[in-house]
């Protein structure tokens, strides 16, 4: 399946999600930039807020591999599809280097972030957590956001995106209360494969917008 754009299938998954959700307790939350065009339709219909959590990925060098992310909390989440042998493998072959990523990913997170933050806890206790990417590959990101919302009081969470892939589907029927996937790939191409249009505000535009966003809730 390949859309028009990330608006476009948002609004397929909002189609989905509306009568469910319209008078429920409901924050979106986007996982990267691309999926803040996806969840405005998603918040649009069922008139909630609207907000991103910042995640940065950490590589193992010269493997193309995730080693695992840091969110906004400064919190390190390993990738989760990594056997507990290989972290310990990785984590002593190139400690120092991964150190050094985590502390220089957290300091690129307050430099977007700034002095307000873009989303605490209290935005989203007790309510449904609609977690929405563009597109979902890479376990690691959805760790971190997992992880992020452990200690939050939350009333169900939610899981959609256009497409993903089969090895993040089978992992999210474990851990979400629900999941809503309009496209499951088991050969996953890059996410913006899967649409013709791949425009995308830049990232301090996409949180300067939420930032007004959350302002004016206040």
């Amino acid at each position: 399946m390949y859309f028009d754009s990330r608006s476009e299938a948002g609004l397929q998954l909002a189609q989905q999600l509306v009568e469910r959700y319209r008078y429920e307790n409901c924050a979106v939350v986007a996982l990267n930039d691309g999926a803040v065009l996806v969840g405005e339709q998603i918040a649009a219909a069922l008139h909630c807020i609207l907000t991103m959590l910042i995640v940065e990925e950490i590589e193992v060098p010269g493997e193309n591999l995730q080693f695992g992310s840091v969110s906004q909390d400064g919190k390190f989440s390993y990738n989760s599809s990594f056997s507990p042998g290989e972290v310990y493998e990785y984590s002593s072959e190139y400690h120092g280097y991964l150190e050094e990523q985590k502390r220089e990913a957290f300091q690129r997170i307050n430099r977007l972030l700034g002095d307000g933050g873009l989303i605490n806890h209290a935005m989203l206790r007790d309510h449904t957590v609609i977690l929405v990417g563009d597109g979902l590959d890479s376990p690691t990101v959805l760790d971190a956001a997992i992880d992020f919302l452990k200690p939050i009081r939350i009333q169900r969470l939610v899981v959609v995106a256009p497409v993903a892939s089969v090895d993040i589907v089978d992992t999210l029927h474990m851990r979400a209360d629900e999941i809503h996937i309009l496209d499951v790939k088991s050969n996953y191409l890059s996410t913006d494969h899967y649409f013709t249009d791949n425009t995308i505000p830049s990232h301090e535009e996409t949180i300067a917008m939420i930032n007004q966003i959350i302002l004016n809730w206040r």
